[in-house]
């Protein structure tokens, strides 16, 4: 079942804007299934599904494909698209990001597995990184600049 529904949400977020857990279990439903938020939630993770904005239209659920060329091309997209502004405060990195976006960047950060970053907390539009030295922190400001320049 778990595994239909998967395919189902993948389905699904492909054919349709979908913002919201609300409105993927409203299409589930839809579709014969029976969910709770929490299933639909924990669907979600499973995947590994991120908000995105595409073509500059509002953020919704895409899949991230396997494929590691594709991964990296999908994570540098999200940091371009959702980054702002840095500042540092000793080891501790503040990423500031469009408003809704800090959660997917700080999940792209984390995914390209920088050593210099122990680790992220994200809210709506703030993340900040500890990073493992104060050196690092200018190491891993050089290396975002290169990434968002691009």
């Amino acid at each position: 079942m778990k595994i239909a529904r998967h395919k189902k949400i993948l389905e699904i977020i492909s054919n349709n804007v979908v913002t919201t857990q609300e409105e993927l279990a409203s299409l589930l439903i839809d579709s014969n299934y029976i969910v709770t938020q929490a299933t639909v939630s924990r669907d979600i993770r499973e995947l590994g599904l991120t908000k995105m904005s595409v073509d500059g239209g509002p953020q919704k659920y895409v899949a991230v494909e396997n494929n590691e060329k594709n991964i990296n091309d999908k994570l540098l997209e999200i940091l371009k698209a959702g980054y702002v502004s840095m500042d540092k405060a000793q080891n501790i990195l503040v990423i500031k990001t469009v408003s809704g976006m800090a959660m997917a960047v700080a999940a792209a950060l984390d995914a390209l597995k920088m050593n210099e970053i122990v680790g992220c907390i994200a809210g709506d539009d703030t993340i900040m990184c500890a990073i493992r030295t104060n050196d690092d922190v200018d190491v891993v400001m050089d290396k975002l600049v290169r990434i968002v320049s691009n």
